[in-house]
């Protein structure tokens, strides 16, 4: 089970780094209007793909049973 917080905060980290490359490259790029390369494209299909992997991971480890869910309790 700790193995798998690591897992998903590496894969926040990957997330957040790739935007961070897209937004380098709509600052560098972006200045005369067109993209000169498909650097932000390719840095935003990276992130939707780590955000649809990360999903998948969390849904088959509920499936799996290594991860419950918590919920909140009720009627406190």
């Amino acid at each position: 089970m700790g193995i798998m917080k690591y897992l998903v905060a590496l894969a926040f980290v990957g997330i957040l780094a790739s935007l961070g490359w897209a937004l380098f490259y709509m600052l560098k790029d972006g200045r005369d209007g067109r993209a000169k390369s498909g650097g932000m494209a390719r840095a935003l299909t990276v992130r939707i793909g780590l955000s649809v992997l990360l999903f998948l991971c969390i849904l088959l480890a509920w499936k799996f049973g290594y991860i419950q869910p918590g919920g909140l309790p009720v009627g406190k």
